[in-house]
Parts: structure tokens; sequence; C-alpha cells
């Protein structure tokens, strides 16, 4: 996790390049989301720059909303196990337990994983900061039942908490931008 922390001044000083090169990953491995919120300067603070990653993904439409899901790894997948996730999903599903799984957890979590993308065509994507191995394992069951339309909603809606957790990892919540008197 990020120790030197950015003021939200310094993130609306930067370039685009620095920027896409900072924030580029906060929506796992899709640099455009953070093109596109790029041009939203200035940002009050990181909540308020995390709302804008998160209205843009708002606005895709549902195949857009898959896309973005279909840049995720499967948790516990064979990314992990050779150890080529980001940094940033590396740590997330450690803090989750996802890395301390038994043979028999990981198992059902391949089968379950495997279950629910040939079911809708792209990862299950959850917050695993927000969750532990087991509450992931019900969840992923559970939403094997919902739509299409449902689960992309739903796992749009994780990308969205991933992603402000990751700003929080990069931006000083407490730091805003103060406007002058005229």
């Amino acid at each position: 996790m990020a120790v030197n922390k950015l003021s939200i001044g310094s993130v609306n000083k930067m370039t685009y390049e620095d920027f896409i090169a900072r924030f580029g990953n906060v929506v796992e491995h899709c640099s455009l989301c953070a093109a596109a919120v790029w041009r939203e300067r200035p940002f009050r603070d990181a909540e308020n720059l995390a709302s804008c990653f998160g209205d843009f993904i708002d606005r895709l439409p549902i195949n857009g909303k898959e896309g973005i899901l279909r840049l995720h790894p499967d948790l516990a997948g064979r990314l992990a196990q050779v150890g080529q996730l980001t940094s940033e999903s590396t740590q997330e599903q450690a803090s989750a337990g996802l890395t301390t799984m038994t043979e028999d957890e990981r198992q059902r979590m391949n089968n379950l994983n495997r279950r629910y993308k040939d079911k809708f065509g792209f990862p299950f994507v959850i917050c695993a900061r927000e969750n532990k191995k087991d509450a992931i394992l019900r969840g992923l069951q559970e939403r094997l039942e919902n739509s299409a339309q449902t689960e992309a909603v739903t796992g749009a809606n994780e990308v969205k908490k991933i992603c402000r957790l990751r700003i929080l990892n990069i931006v000083c919540p407490d730091s805003q931008v103060t406007h002058s008197p005229l």
C-alpha cells in the first residue's frame, strides 16, 4: 500500500501521462477509465475523485461494464497461484485470506469460478478487502443465481468499491481543494 500519499492538489496538477501512470490501475488493467476521469479535474478530494471514477463506470452500457469485469483475474485463480497478479490484487486477495485456503477451499473456489465464468462470460468480482474467504465463497455461490444483467451491474458496483479503496491508498483522504474568496 502506498506510504507517501498525494494531496488532492498534487493530483489536480498532474499531467495526463502522470495521472494515467498513477491511477491507471485503480480499475484493474483499465487505464481507459483514468483517461476519461482526468478531464474531470479539479477534484475536491479523494472521495470526489473516487466518485468521478464511479460515475464513469455507472455511465457505461452493460457490455462496457462486462468489459471492465473481464479485465479482473479469477479470485485465487491461476494468476494468483503463479504470482502474476497486479500488486494491488495480490494484497487485496491476501487480506481476504485467499492465499491461505485449504486445498478443499481452493478446489471449491476454482469450481465456482469456472461455473460463474461459463454462465456470465466474465470473472466473479467482489471487493476482497471488504470480505473474507468464507463470505466470498458464499457470495460466489449465491450470485450464480443472478441474471447476466444483474451480475454485470453487481460486479461493476464491486469494481467501484475496489477503485475507491485503491484511490484512498494513493490520495490523502483528508486533503481538500480550498478556494480563496474572490
